[in-house]
């Protein structure tokens, strides 16, 4: 059987969770272990690919709209203040352990009318180069195993303050770059998935300043399981729920604020876990889609306090001035036993005329000790049609 030396797919999906520590713990039942992450395919799915909701705690599901909002949540187009823009971001990925793996991300809109906008995004991520070996150690071949998703979205706006959005996407994954051995026959993975999104927002004042809070939720990477190859068991999307809110403060006519919230919870199956005796505690995970998605809110072996450590948070903070200078802070949690993906973030931002540039940058609480440490963002913007009317109700 083909593997992956130095930077194996272990390395690959360590980039997003943590591998599990076999233990033994006493909740009335005796279990095999205490941390019970929940994997899927195609994890690069779930990275923050722009600078801006990265370096806010990695939130989006109701900030203001900006060009990458098909990430966070599609239906925020609605209420964007240009006719048309496009973006590129890109970041070195696990710097600290391997040199060449990266993840770009292109994206853009364009509104059709004062209802309707159209999306879409490029999210290309490369795992460098990769020496593949048979199982004695014998060098097979270098190659440079990648995967990527296109998107597309349609947004519409059926009110002054509600929105919602639909976004399907092309997932391709090759992890194996071809390379076969021992009988194995490897594929690269084919997936489509479809993204759900609503946005709200309302205006009111506080101490006579203008304010406006919002609320957004998506669901996303609702698609077909995945396979590496003929005989391999498949593997779930990282279907998604992210839900948000905001709330924006005009604290004059040239300072803003804006603070966030977002929860996320995987719509998949939670692995099953042993007692002693070998015994199944929980839920199989051999189910359909449509099942995963529902059996997700009850199924971990641990019960409810289990279910409630698999919901993530971020936290975000914005200040903005004049709408040209930007300066960004955030922080994200995941339950030490469901990933333990725990940091703060910071950035910052300009924009003058039609053209924008956003910066992050990640502090993990783990230190030297945690891969994703020191990881930097870079987000270029061209904004075209300035339309000021929309651009007043987004303000």
């Amino acid at each position: 059987m083909v593997r992956l030396y130095v930077k194996g797919i272990v390395v690959a999906l360590a980039l997003f969770q943590i591998i599990p520590k076999i233990s033994a713990q006493s909740t009335g039942k005796v279990r095999t272990r205490d941390i019970n992450s929940v994997y899927t395919a195609v994890p690069f799915l779930t990275i923050a690919p722009d600078s801006r909701s990265s370096s806010m705690g990695d939130i989006g599901a109701a900030t203001t709209p900006d060009v990458n909002s098909l990430h966070w949540n599609a239906a925020k187009y609605a209420f964007t203040g240009d006719k048309e823009s496009i973006a590129l971001s890109y970041s070195p990925w696990l710097h600290g352990l391997v040199n060449d793996m990266y993840l770009l991300y292109l994206t853009g809109y364009k509104r059709i009318d004062d209802f309707q906008t159209i999306a879409g995004s490029l999210r290309y991520f490369s795992m460098g180069s990769i020496n593949f070996t048979d199982d004695q150690g014998f060098q097979l071949d270098v190659r440079k195993p990648n995967e990527f998703a296109l998107d597309v979205a349609y947004s519409r706006l059926f009110s002054e303050n509600f929105s919602s959005a639909v976004a399907f996407r092309y997932v391709r994954s090759d992890i194996s770059a071809g390379i076969s051995n021992s009988g194995l026959k490897p594929k690269a993975g084919n997936s489509f998935a479809a993204d759900i999104s609503v946005y709200y927002h309302s205006f009111f004042e506080i101490d006579g300043k203008n304010c406006v809070w919002a609320l957004g939720t998506n669901i996303s990477n609702i698609g077909n399981k995945m396979s590496y190859s003929n005989d391999q068991q498949k593997m779930f999307l990282p279907t998604n729920l992210r839900v948000g809110g905001s709330l924006n403060i005009d604290l004059d006519s040239y300072n803003k604020l804006n603070f966030a919230l977002d929860f996320n919870k995987l719509l998949v199956p939670t692995p099953p876990d042993f007692d002693a005796n070998g015994n199944i505690i929980g839920k199989s995970s051999d189910v359909s889609v449509v099942k995963g998605i529902f059996q997700s809110f009850s199924d971990a072996p641990g019960g409810t306090k289990e279910e409630m450590h698999e919901v993530s948070y971020g936290l975000g903070l914005e200040y903005l001035y004049s709408q040209i200078f930007a300066v960004r802070a955030g922080y994200f949690h995941d339950h030490p036993t469901k990933g333990n993906r725990r940091y703060f973030t910071m950035g910052f931002g300009f924009n003058v005329n039609m053209i924008g540039i956003d910066f992050s940058y990640l502090v993990a609480t783990r230190g030297r000790t945690n891969p994703l440490n020191n990881t930097i963002r870079l987000t270029f913007i061209l904004n075209l049609g300035k339309d000021i009317k929309r651009s007043d109700i987004n303000t």
